[in-house]
């Protein structure tokens, strides 16, 4: 096995690659939840927390199996990292570069199923509010021949582009996705949104709008 998987129970995230030992193309174990994978009691502590997971889904108490997925720190940012890379189009991203405008950089995967549908949701708001926000999608835990496969189907007017751990780590490390940062003109944190609860993208639209528009 090459990588390691993400787990969902219905669209619930149990855990991540990295909490396997993965991070990136490479790396091999970390200090994730489960490591090293290859002992008994890791496998044991996995199978105990999916159990949980799956008895809350069942018993429909979902919104208590959400609260126990993996979720990333609460952002203590001040404001935007400098990105210092370029998309896939070409053009740079940095703080400079992304100066005047409200600023929501999503990190995602091509593993990740709701991924997907808040990826759709971007491309609207960012035809909603055109130049006066810069809406940045970065790629973890992917490939980048996948990633780039998966950005040419969808067709999203967003800035593409791949998320170092070093990039992840500046933004407080991400541990689980999709993650979202939003950034006002300023460059000032304006707000963190972890996963993909049922209210995402009502509560971030709602927090966009008062720094867009």
């Amino acid at each position: 096995m090459r990588r390691y998987p993400a787990i969902f129970v219905d669209d619930v995230l149990v855990a991540t690659p990295k909490d396997f030992g993965f991070y990136g193309k490479g790396e091999g174990a970390g200090d994730g939840r489960y490591t090293p994978f290859q002992r008994a009691e890791s496998h044991e502590r996995f199978r105990s927390d999916l159990s949980k997971m799956i008895e809350l889904i069942l018993a429909g108490r979902k919104d208590e199996a959400r609260s126990r997925a993996p979720q990333a720190a609460e952002s203590v940012l001040a404001g935007l990292p400098d990105l210092g890379i370029t998309d896939f189009d070409g053009h740079p991203l940095t703080r400079t570069d992304l100066a005047g405008r409200a600023v929501l950089v999503e990190f995602w995967a091509t593993w990740c199923p709701p991924c997907r549908k808040t990826l759709a949701w971007l491309g609207e708001l960012k035809k909603k509010y055109g130049d006066r926000i810069a809406i940045v999608a970065l790629a973890v835990q992917s490939d980048e021949a996948d990633v780039r496969k998966l950005v040419a189907e969808l067709k999203l007017p967003l800035s593409w582009s791949m998320a170092t751990p070093d990039l992840a780590r500046s933004f407080g490390d991400i541990t689980s996705v999709p993650t979202m940062f939003l950034f006002n003109r300023s460059g000032k944190s304006a707000g963190a949104f972890y996963g993909a609860p049922p209210t995402l993208h009502r509560d971030a639209e709602s927090r966009i709008a008062s720094i867009a528009d």
